[in-house]
């Protein structure tokens, strides 16, 4: 970040880079059909389009020229070791949902955030194709289209809405929670994000996230009142030598603990059950 741009400065020509990023992946989207973008799979069989490749060449050089000491990672370049000595850092995933993308599911997004010291300081989450961009700047609220946004201010998460894994979520019922179950939500980023604006009292993701997945998302959860957490009770940290996560909870604080407590027990009774002889 240089001393030209103050936090809102920063965060306005995020959010304009992001945008422009959202118009080169819509014009390979199909909305109910299989996308144009030619389709690859990786190592390990996830599968990348040639619209990941073209936001991600997009984004880089815009992005880096807003504040060019910072390192750079993103799911779609290859990443070496020269981004830890950075303090700074861009986190970037281009198109997160990239199944959905295929399918025409419109729940993907464009992911941005400046890092800094190892936590999120500026963060854009755009998706094109449902018109929503959520923003947020260290100390400075999360807004979505604009508008301030407070997450849930409910106090348990009984009849609460909670999406996530639905082995994870079966496994909370078990421990003894009652809530509503929501649909599958393809970008985490957007589940976590959902979170943030109260459409969602809470949320999960499974172990092996990366960073590009969730840096956004974490600066709107705790610009608008709940957090990210792991199930030591603490924030994420960022820009790791393997920037790879476990379980995580995204709520606010009252329903986190609440659901940080069903986790493990969940877990106990798991490990529980496989050690039980057979009959």
């Amino acid at each position: 970040m240089t001393k030209a741009l103050d936090d809102a400065a920063l965060l306005a020509a995020m959010t304009r880079i992001t945008l422009e990023a959202g118009r080169i992946a819509a014009s390979y989207f199909r909305s109910g059909a299989t996308t144009s973008a030619a389709v690859e799979s990786k190592f390990g069989g996830s599968p990348v389009t040639e619209a990941d490749f073209a936001v991600d060449r997009f984004l880089r050089p815009a992005l880096s020229a807003l504040a060019p000491e910072a390192g750079w990672l993103s799911e779609e370049t290859t990443d070496t070791d020269e981004r830890l000595s950075r303090e700074r850092l861009f986190i970037v995933d281009p198109i997160d949902g990239t199944r959905a993308f295929i399918k025409g599911d419109p729940r993907w997004a464009v992911s941005v955030a400046l890092v800094e010291s190892g936590r999120p300081r500026a963060a854009v989450l755009h998706l094109p194709a449902l018109d929503e961009t959520y923003a947020a700047v260290s100390g400075g609220g999360a807004t979505l289209n604009g508008a301030v946004i407070r997450a849930s201010a409910r106090e348990t998460l009984a009849g609460g809405r909670v999406a996530g894994p639905p082995k994870a979520l079966e496994g909370l019922k078990q421990a003894g929670l009652s809530f509503e179950a929501m649909p599958r939500v393809p970008s985490l980023a957007y589940r976590l994000a959902l979170v943030a604006d109260a459409r969602l009292d809470a949320s999960l993701a499974s172990t092996d996230s990366h960073d590009w997945d969730i840096a956004a998302a974490d600066l709107l959860l705790h610009e608008a009142g709940a957090r990210l957490s792991t199930l030591d009770g603490r924030p994420p940290r960022y820009n790791a030598a393997l920037p790879r996560h476990g379980v995580l909870t995204a709520a606010p604080q009252q329903l986190g603990e609440e659901l940080i407590r069903a986790l493990l027990q969940s877990s106990n009774n798991a490990k529980a059950s496989h050690g039980k002889p057979s009959g």
